[in-house]
Protein backbone atom coordinates (compact mmCIF):
# COMPACT_ATOMS: atom_id res chain seq x y z
CA UNK A 1 0.00 0.00 0.00
CA UNK A 2 1.21 3.59 -1.05
CA UNK A 3 -0.30 7.06 -0.67
CA UNK A 4 -2.00 6.55 -3.80
CA UNK A 5 -3.64 3.73 -2.98
CA UNK A 6 -5.07 5.39 0.16
CA UNK A 7 -6.35 7.71 -1.38
CA UNK A 8 -7.96 5.97 -4.17
CA UNK A 9 -9.70 3.33 -1.11
CA UNK A 10 -10.23 6.58 0.94
CA UNK A 11 -12.46 7.73 -2.28
CA UNK A 12 -14.30 4.65 -2.88
CA UNK A 13 -15.33 4.29 0.80
CA UNK A 14 -17.30 7.11 0.23
CA UNK A 15 -18.39 6.54 -3.28
CA UNK A 16 -17.43 2.81 -4.61
CA UNK A 17 -19.28 3.73 -8.15
CA UNK A 18 -17.10 7.16 -8.84
CA UNK A 19 -15.78 5.96 -12.18
CA UNK A 20 -12.18 5.27 -12.28
CA UNK A 21 -11.43 7.81 -14.78
CA UNK A 22 -12.59 10.48 -12.14
CA UNK A 23 -10.57 8.90 -9.36
CA UNK A 24 -7.34 9.42 -11.65
CA UNK A 25 -8.55 13.05 -12.51
CA UNK A 26 -8.42 13.53 -8.65
CA UNK A 27 -5.36 12.01 -7.50
CA UNK A 28 -3.32 12.48 -10.60
CA UNK A 29 -3.00 9.53 -12.62
CA UNK A 30 -4.94 7.87 -15.50
CA UNK A 31 -8.04 5.47 -15.13
CA UNK A 32 -6.52 1.84 -16.05
CA UNK A 33 -3.74 2.84 -13.46
CA UNK A 34 -7.02 3.67 -10.95
CA UNK A 35 -8.10 0.24 -12.21
CA UNK A 36 -5.15 -2.02 -12.03
CA UNK A 37 -4.57 -0.85 -8.22
CA UNK A 38 -8.05 -1.66 -7.74
CA UNK A 39 -8.07 -5.16 -8.89
CA UNK A 40 -4.80 -5.64 -7.25
CA UNK A 41 -6.34 -4.53 -3.71
CA UNK A 42 -8.96 -7.01 -4.28
CA UNK A 43 -6.99 -9.41 -5.50
CA UNK A 44 -4.69 -8.79 -1.97
CA UNK A 45 -7.85 -8.96 0.43
CA UNK A 46 -7.33 -5.41 1.27
CA UNK A 47 -10.45 -4.53 -0.48
CA UNK A 48 -13.09 -7.74 0.37
CA UNK A 49 -16.18 -6.73 -1.04
CA UNK A 50 -17.93 -3.41 -2.28
CA UNK A 51 -21.26 -3.03 -0.49
CA UNK A 52 -24.45 -0.53 0.08
CA UNK A 53 -24.92 0.80 3.45
CA UNK A 54 -28.47 1.73 4.33
CA UNK A 55 -29.03 4.08 7.12
CA UNK A 56 -31.82 1.62 9.16
CA UNK A 57 -33.88 5.08 9.87
CA UNK A 58 -35.12 5.56 5.96
CA UNK A 59 -36.60 1.62 6.19
CA UNK A 60 -38.84 2.65 8.86
CA UNK A 61 -35.78 1.02 11.45
CA UNK A 62 -34.23 2.60 14.69
CA UNK A 63 -30.70 2.04 15.07
CA UNK A 64 -28.45 2.11 18.07
CA UNK A 65 -25.14 1.48 19.01
CA UNK A 66 -23.09 -0.49 22.27
CA UNK A 67 -19.08 -0.56 22.75
CA UNK A 68 -18.43 -3.17 24.86
CA UNK A 69 -15.19 -4.92 26.15
CA UNK A 70 -14.17 -8.34 27.41
CA UNK A 71 -16.45 -10.58 24.46
CA UNK A 72 -15.43 -12.59 21.27
CA UNK A 73 -17.20 -10.96 18.44
CA UNK A 74 -19.79 -14.20 17.78
CA UNK A 75 -20.97 -13.72 21.59
CA UNK A 76 -21.49 -9.92 20.82
CA UNK A 77 -23.27 -11.33 17.96
CA UNK A 78 -25.64 -14.00 20.06
CA UNK A 79 -26.42 -10.80 22.63
CA UNK A 80 -27.36 -8.13 20.16
CA UNK A 81 -29.73 -11.01 18.37
CA UNK A 82 -31.76 -10.99 21.15
CA UNK A 83 -32.42 -7.40 20.90
CA UNK A 84 -32.51 -7.38 17.09
CA UNK A 85 -30.21 -7.24 13.82
CA UNK A 86 -26.70 -6.77 13.39
CA UNK A 87 -26.28 -3.30 11.62
CA UNK A 88 -22.45 -3.22 12.36
CA UNK A 89 -19.89 -5.50 13.95
CA UNK A 90 -16.24 -3.90 14.75
CA UNK A 91 -13.71 -5.87 17.10
CA UNK A 92 -11.29 -3.82 17.78
CA UNK A 93 -7.46 -4.18 19.32
CA UNK A 94 -7.62 -4.21 22.64
CA UNK A 95 -10.70 -6.18 23.45
CA UNK A 96 -13.37 -3.87 22.67
CA UNK A 97 -15.83 -4.45 19.95
CA UNK A 98 -18.30 -2.04 18.20
CA UNK A 99 -21.34 -3.13 17.18
CA UNK A 100 -24.95 -1.19 16.06
CA UNK A 101 -28.09 -2.77 16.41
CA UNK A 102 -31.77 -2.73 13.92
CA UNK A 103 -34.15 -2.48 15.97
CA UNK A 104 -38.08 -2.16 15.01
CA UNK A 105 -39.86 -1.25 18.38
CA UNK A 106 -39.69 1.39 20.93
CA UNK A 107 -35.74 2.25 20.63
CA UNK A 108 -35.47 3.30 24.75
CA UNK A 109 -36.76 0.38 25.39
CA UNK A 110 -34.75 -1.91 23.73
CA UNK A 111 -31.18 0.10 24.63
CA UNK A 112 -32.65 -1.00 28.38
CA UNK A 113 -33.11 -4.19 27.34
CA UNK A 114 -29.28 -4.46 25.77
CA UNK A 115 -28.15 -3.39 29.03
CA UNK A 116 -30.34 -5.65 31.04
CA UNK A 117 -28.85 -8.56 28.81
CA UNK A 118 -25.50 -7.53 29.03
CA UNK A 119 -25.08 -7.19 32.64
CA UNK A 120 -21.85 -9.83 32.42
CA UNK A 121 -20.39 -7.75 29.62
CA UNK A 122 -18.28 -4.00 30.68
CA UNK A 123 -20.60 -1.82 28.60
CA UNK A 124 -18.75 0.70 27.75
CA UNK A 125 -21.15 2.49 25.77
CA UNK A 126 -24.29 2.57 24.26
CA UNK A 127 -26.06 5.62 22.42
CA UNK A 128 -28.95 5.93 19.65
CA UNK A 129 -28.08 6.50 16.33
CA UNK A 130 -28.98 10.43 15.26
CA UNK A 131 -31.75 10.64 12.13
CA UNK A 132 -29.56 12.30 9.42
CA UNK A 133 -30.23 14.26 6.23
CA UNK A 134 -33.84 14.67 5.50
CA UNK A 135 -36.99 12.27 5.10
CA UNK A 136 -36.88 9.62 2.32
CA UNK A 137 -39.67 8.35 0.20
CA UNK A 138 -38.34 4.82 -1.55
CA UNK A 139 -40.96 3.55 -4.29
CA UNK A 140 -41.16 -0.32 -5.00
CA UNK A 141 -39.07 0.62 -7.42
CA UNK A 142 -36.40 1.90 -5.57
CA UNK A 143 -36.49 -1.37 -3.82
CA UNK A 144 -35.93 -3.27 -6.35
CA UNK A 145 -32.99 -1.60 -7.53
CA UNK A 146 -31.30 -1.64 -4.26
CA UNK A 147 -31.90 -4.98 -4.00
CA UNK A 148 -29.39 -5.31 -6.55
CA UNK A 149 -27.53 -2.89 -6.07
CA UNK A 150 -26.67 -4.73 -2.83
CA UNK A 151 -25.09 -7.67 -4.57
CA UNK A 152 -23.03 -5.85 -6.58
CA UNK A 153 -22.54 -1.48 -6.08
CA UNK A 154 -20.63 -1.24 -8.58
CA UNK A 155 -22.81 -2.82 -11.52
CA UNK A 156 -23.35 -0.90 -14.91
CA UNK A 157 -26.43 1.09 -15.36
CA UNK A 158 -27.08 -0.96 -18.44
CA UNK A 159 -26.74 -3.92 -16.87
CA UNK A 160 -28.75 -3.02 -14.00
CA UNK A 161 -31.64 -2.14 -16.40
CA UNK A 162 -31.61 -5.56 -17.64
CA UNK A 163 -31.47 -6.97 -13.98
CA UNK A 164 -34.92 -5.08 -13.19
CA UNK A 165 -36.18 -4.69 -16.39
CA UNK A 166 -36.30 -0.93 -15.92
CA UNK A 167 -35.12 1.67 -18.43
CA UNK A 168 -31.97 2.97 -18.35
CA UNK A 169 -33.81 6.41 -17.79
CA UNK A 170 -35.19 5.34 -14.63
CA UNK A 171 -32.43 3.70 -13.21
CA UNK A 172 -30.20 6.25 -13.70
CA UNK A 173 -33.01 8.94 -11.97
CA UNK A 174 -33.14 6.61 -9.23
CA UNK A 175 -28.67 6.23 -8.57
CA UNK A 176 -29.07 10.00 -8.55
CA UNK A 177 -31.79 9.90 -5.93
CA UNK A 178 -29.47 7.76 -4.12
CA UNK A 179 -26.54 9.89 -4.33
CA UNK A 180 -28.45 12.91 -3.11
CA UNK A 181 -29.42 11.03 0.54
CA UNK A 182 -26.60 11.21 3.23
CA UNK A 183 -28.81 7.69 4.48
CA UNK A 184 -27.34 5.81 1.32
CA UNK A 185 -23.21 5.22 0.63
CA UNK A 186 -22.43 3.21 -2.13
CA UNK A 187 -18.84 1.94 0.33
CA UNK A 188 -16.83 -1.27 0.56
CA UNK A 189 -15.52 -3.51 3.48
CA UNK A 190 -11.99 -3.38 4.08
CA UNK A 191 -9.28 -5.83 5.89
CA UNK A 192 -7.77 -3.42 8.35
CA UNK A 193 -4.70 -6.11 8.87
CA UNK A 194 -4.01 -5.91 5.37
CA UNK A 195 -3.28 -1.85 4.89
CA UNK A 196 0.30 -2.78 5.23
CA UNK A 197 2.32 0.32 6.36
CA UNK A 198 -0.79 2.35 7.65
CA UNK A 199 -3.12 1.97 10.53
CA UNK A 200 -6.72 3.04 10.39
CA UNK A 201 -8.21 4.17 13.63
CA UNK A 202 -11.79 5.82 14.43
CA UNK A 203 -12.05 8.63 17.48
CA UNK A 204 -15.23 9.10 18.58
CA UNK A 205 -15.89 12.30 20.22
CA UNK A 206 -18.35 12.81 22.21
CA UNK A 207 -20.19 16.32 22.46
CA UNK A 208 -22.98 18.01 24.41
CA UNK A 209 -24.32 20.64 22.25
CA UNK A 210 -23.32 22.26 18.24
CA UNK A 211 -22.45 19.15 17.08
CA UNK A 212 -22.35 20.34 13.33
CA UNK A 213 -20.33 23.84 14.43
CA UNK A 214 -18.08 21.31 16.77
CA UNK A 215 -17.62 18.99 13.20
CA UNK A 216 -17.02 22.01 10.85
CA UNK A 217 -14.24 22.81 13.33
CA UNK A 218 -13.02 19.38 13.59
CA UNK A 219 -12.81 19.12 9.63
CA UNK A 220 -10.67 21.87 9.49
CA UNK A 221 -8.01 20.60 11.63
CA UNK A 222 -8.13 17.06 11.23
CA UNK A 223 -9.87 16.05 7.08
CA UNK A 224 -6.04 15.78 6.21
CA UNK A 225 -5.70 12.33 7.78
CA UNK A 226 -9.43 11.21 7.23
CA UNK A 227 -10.03 7.74 6.05
CA UNK A 228 -13.62 8.60 4.87
CA UNK A 229 -16.62 11.29 5.77
CA UNK A 230 -16.81 11.30 9.96
CA UNK A 231 -20.49 10.01 10.47
CA UNK A 232 -22.46 11.53 13.11
CA UNK A 233 -24.90 9.83 16.44
CA UNK A 234 -26.65 11.27 18.91
CA UNK A 235 -24.60 13.83 20.58
CA UNK A 236 -21.33 11.84 18.72
CA UNK A 237 -19.57 12.15 16.05
CA UNK A 238 -17.10 9.01 14.45
CA UNK A 239 -13.98 10.61 12.88
CA UNK A 240 -12.72 7.53 10.53
CA UNK A 241 -8.55 8.39 9.92
CA UNK A 242 -5.74 6.86 9.11
CA UNK A 243 -1.77 6.89 9.71
CA UNK A 244 1.76 5.79 8.69
CA UNK A 245 3.03 6.33 12.74
CA UNK A 246 1.19 4.26 15.18
CA UNK A 247 2.91 7.32 17.77
CA UNK A 248 0.62 9.42 15.68
CA UNK A 249 -2.70 8.03 17.15
CA UNK A 250 -2.43 9.06 20.55
CA UNK A 251 -1.23 12.68 19.76
CA UNK A 252 -4.09 13.64 17.32
CA UNK A 253 -6.85 11.85 19.88
CA UNK A 254 -5.47 14.22 22.68
CA UNK A 255 -5.88 17.36 19.73
CA UNK A 256 -9.52 16.16 19.21
CA UNK A 257 -9.74 15.98 22.94
CA UNK A 258 -8.69 19.38 22.82
CA UNK A 259 -11.07 20.89 20.03
CA UNK A 260 -13.70 23.35 21.66
CA UNK A 261 -16.81 21.42 22.69
CA UNK A 262 -15.67 18.33 22.55
CA UNK A 263 -16.22 16.46 25.65
CA UNK A 264 -14.87 13.19 25.05
CA UNK A 265 -12.57 11.11 22.74
CA UNK A 266 -12.00 7.56 22.62
CA UNK A 267 -9.88 5.90 19.75
CA UNK A 268 -10.31 2.64 18.29
CA UNK A 269 -8.37 0.74 16.23
CA UNK A 270 -10.77 -2.24 14.21
CA UNK A 271 -9.43 -6.27 13.44
CA UNK A 272 -12.11 -6.68 11.31
CA UNK A 273 -15.35 -4.39 10.04
CA UNK A 274 -18.55 -6.33 9.10
CA UNK A 275 -21.68 -5.27 7.29
CA UNK A 276 -24.87 -7.48 8.28
CA UNK A 277 -27.32 -7.53 5.51
CA UNK A 278 -29.70 -9.61 6.78
CA UNK A 279 -31.98 -6.58 7.78
CA UNK A 280 -32.19 -4.88 4.47
CA UNK A 281 -32.99 -8.12 2.40
CA UNK A 282 -36.01 -8.64 5.30
CA UNK A 283 -37.27 -4.88 5.02
CA UNK A 284 -37.12 -4.84 1.42
CA UNK A 285 -39.31 -8.26 1.23
CA UNK A 286 -41.83 -7.42 3.95
CA UNK A 287 -42.33 -4.21 1.67
CA UNK A 288 -42.78 -5.84 -1.54
CA UNK A 289 -46.65 -5.52 -1.64
CA UNK A 290 -47.17 -1.92 -0.85
CA UNK A 291 -47.14 -0.10 -4.39
CA UNK A 292 -45.66 2.90 -2.95
CA UNK A 293 -43.77 3.36 -0.36
CA UNK A 294 -43.04 6.38 1.75
CA UNK A 295 -40.81 5.12 5.05
CA UNK A 296 -39.77 8.23 6.62
CA UNK A 297 -36.99 8.82 9.11
CA UNK A 298 -38.25 7.87 12.58
CA UNK A 299 -38.25 10.65 15.71
CA UNK A 300 -38.37 8.59 18.55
Amino acid sequence: MDKLDMKILSILLDNCREPDRQIGKKIGITGGAVKSRIQRMEKNGVIEKFTLKIEPPVLGYNLFYVVVTGQNQEDVLKQASLVGEPFLVVPCVGGITVCGIVVTENIEQKINLAKNLMKDVRVLSIFQAENIGIPTNFTRTDLEIIEKLIKNPRIKIEDLAKLTKLSTKTVTRALEKFHKDDAIVFTLIYDPVKLSGYIPYAIIVGVKENLEEILVNLKKKFSGSFLQKPFLAKNQIVLFMYSDDIFKLDQLTQKVRETKGVVTADLFIPKKITFPIKWVIDAINSSKSSKKLHLLYQTH
